[in-house]
């Protein structure tokens, strides 16, 4: 049996009740088949066994009292997956379907995301399975400050930096951040980032990893004499992801015509007002369905997943993984899907991206294509250290220069290990050498 066969039974084994981290692993292995025959050392070195397990994970209890006066008890996590590049990095998820296999995937898949920037940064991730949905801004601040009770002892500028992620957004930053300071007695603003400018939060943040994700699909279309002008795009999703990806896409001349969340999603043929959609989820915190209430010539349809029947040229799941099986893909291709942009981690199964490779489908898978937003995260510490702001001009500016450098890393890989244009092998490769080799260069830990 090859090693990396014989790695991936024992990771099956050891995290049997991890599908989610199985899936992201499995991924990652199929495309260094060919690194592995090639590189030797990495093998007598066991790089993929040591790289699999976390170097550190914690799970804690996160007491916090609701406005009718009822203790509630919520699990916390962090994993500190991998730090030979630098202080770990990755987001905090609030939603209630977190736990330590979606922990643990998140943070594998944030090892490579986070070495495919070019930028010092390991990879973590961390959450909870508190639900911030229907919570009073007075639960919210009471967990997010319990959390941070515990969470405190673990981070640090150059350590690890949590952000934010699914439930997760400016309010609750600033929660964890108060109280971070409050029981550190510090002003040590480089230990978060996703904050408010007020308090050291970098211009461009908020859009980046939408607006990372349309440059990516912008690069990749163009090396294939293509563009965005006039495309139809169909968006899973309706948050911060999904918006900015919205915001650009219009901007490089595309259509986008539908849009989701959890309970359905909207079709508007002319275009979706984006506006409206900003005011209803930035700002009213309202199911999507409300998008009627202004356009009743739109359409809404129950249960997300119908979204990927309508017609498009270009597909952006920003909601969740494994939004898109492959049933979706076929649905997809045979209604003429030129594109897949992966706005959220994982959003396709892998049977889905298989099957768009095969029909010569571009995809641009999500370590590379929603990079921008934590390489922005990366910008952000990289303020705080200088305790200096550039402007939006200038963040954006090295946001798209390094969403350009991702995709000719990933395609240089695939090529040099005979992948054609592959995107998801040659962004898995890429990354994978460079945190390989400086694992290698810091000796057996």
């Amino acid at each position: 049996m090859l090693y990396i066969e014989e790695v991936f039974e024992r990771i099956k084994q050891r995290n049997a009740q991890e599908p989610e981290f199985l899936q992201a692993v499995e991924e990652v292995f199929e495309s260094l088949k060919p690194v592995m025959a090639k590189h030797p050392e990495y093998e007598a070195a066991n790089i993929l066994e040591r790289m699999t397990e976390p170097e550190r994970q914690i799970i804690f209890r996160v007491p916090w009292v609701d406005d009718q006066g009822m203790l509630r008890v919520n699990r916390g996590f962090r994993v500190q997956f991998s730090g030979a590049l630098g202080p770990y990095k990755g987001g905090l998820r609030f939603h209630p379907s977190v736990y330590i296999g979606i922990i643990k995937f998140l943070g594998f898949e944030q090892i490579f995301k986070n070495a495919l920037t070019g930028l010092p940064i390991g990879g973590g991730k961390g959450g909870s399975d508190f639900d911030p949905k229907g919570k009073s801004d007075a639960e919210v601040m009471r967990f997010c400050q319990s959390f941070m009770t515990e969470l405190y002892r673990h981070i640090g500028p150059d350590v690890d930096v949590p952000a934010g992620d699914i439930g997760v957004g400016g309010r609750e930053i600033g929660y964890l951040y108060g109280h971070f300071r409050r029981v550190r007695g510090r002003f040590e603003n480089g230990v978060l980032t996703g904050k408010g400018l007020a308090y050291g939060g970098s211009l461009v943040r908020t859009q980046a990893t939408g607006y990372g994700l349309i440059y990516f699909v912008d690069e990749m279309l163009k090396y294939h004499g293509k563009s965005l002008k006039d495309k139809r795009i169909v968006i899973s999703g309706s948050g911060n992801v999904a918006i900015y990806a919205h915001e650009k896409a219009t901007e490089l001349g595309a259509k986008v015509v539908a849009m989701s969340d959890s309970n359905g999603y909207i079709y508007h043929e002319t275009g979706i007002d984006l506006a409206k959609v900003k005011q209803l989820k930035e700002v009213e915190r309202k199911r999507i369905k409300a998008y009627l209430d202004d356009y009743p010539e739109a359409t809404y349809v129950e249960g997300q997943k119908a979204i990927w029947s309508i017609p498009c040229d270009i597909a952006l799941p920003c909601a969740a993984q494994n939004d898109i099986d492959y049933d979706d893909a076929a649905k997809l291709v045979s209604n003429g899907v030129i594109a897949i942009g992966e706005g959220a981690n994982m959003p396709c199964t892998n049977d889905a991206v298989k099957y768009f490779l095969e029909k010569d489908v571009l995809v641009a898978p999500a370590k590379a294509a929603n990079a921008g937003g934590v390489a922005t995260s990366a910008l952000e510490m990289s303020q705080n250290s200088m305790r200096y702001a550039w402007t939006f001009e200038e963040v954006d500016a090295k946001l798209k220069d390094i969403m350009v450098n991702i995709h000719q890393n990933a395609y240089t890989a695939a090529m040099k290990y005979d992948y054609g244009y592959n995107l998801v092998a040659g962004a898995n490769i890429a990354a994978f050498l460079k945190v390989s080799d400086a694992m290698m260069a810091q000796g057996d830990y």
